[in-house]
């Protein structure tokens, strides 16, 4: 495990105190993690390399607490995480290979339909100087595909499908719909008619986020493409 300094300015105010890098990560993503796992120091500083710790004072005025644990949370999920060059290579490393993953599973040639093997993509990947970002590889594709479909015959083997969303959900399903829709029609009893076209590769987990957020009462069915 690898310690780091967690760091966040309030006003004219800079606070930093040393962290267990992986795990304040996964709480800044979100993550269920106790903030507890992840302090690697007993105390709050205004410069920690120089050891000048932040008073009570300072504490309560930026954070309306002195708590450790509390002013740990809030440095960690505001502020900012000193993050390794290993880390970062690390880190992308592991994004390269699931957007590799992503185009052997889900791409063919669109000459002659042949899946490509992951050195394939990989080479493809690096002659087109296609840019990977850290973030989900689902949400990266369309572009990557695009800078591939300029050395390479790709396609993206996809799934269109029609969805049927109860009024009480459109709101909390409309951010998932975006990177696939084709179109969209608002029906008069508030529900939302929507035709899909998704990667093969991501229909099941596209199914899960739909189920779990619509309790199950959205109704699909797969067309058939023209």
């Amino acid at each position: 495990m690898t310690d780091t300094i967690a760091r966040l300015r309030v006003g004219n105010k800079v606070f930093e105190t040393m962290v267990n890098m992986e795990k304040a990560l996964d709480f800044k993503k979100g993550k269920a993690v106790n903030v507890n796992d992840f302090i690697a120091d007993k105390a709050i500083y205004n410069d920690l390399k120089k050891g000048l710790r932040a008073s009570s004072q300072d504490l309560m005025a930026a954070f309306q607490t002195s708590e450790l644990s509390a002013v740990v949370g809030q440095i960690v999920k505001k502020g900012s995480l000193e993050v390794s060059q290993e880390f970062r290579d690390e880190a992308f490393e592991t994004r390269k290979k699931q957007v590799v993953e992503f185009f052997v599973k889900n791409a063919v040639d669109s000459r002659t339909g042949r899946p490509y093997t992951p050195d394939m993509i990989s080479s493809a990947i690096k002659s087109a100087g296609a840019r990977i970002d850290n973030q989900a590889a689902d949400k990266q594709i369309a572009r990557i595909t695009e800078e591939l479909a300029k050395i390479i015959p790709i396609k993206i083997e996809t799934k269109k499908i029609s969805i049927k969303i109860p009024a009480i959900h459109t709101g909390k399903v409309y951010g998932l719909l975006q990177d696939y829709k084709e179109k969209e029609d608002w029906l008069g009893d508030g529900s939302l008619q929507v035709i899909l076209n998704i990667p093969v590769g991501l229909l099941m987990d596209f199914y899960d986020k739909l189920n779990s957020v619509t309790h199950g009462s959205a109704i699909a069915q797969e067309l058939k493409k023209e």
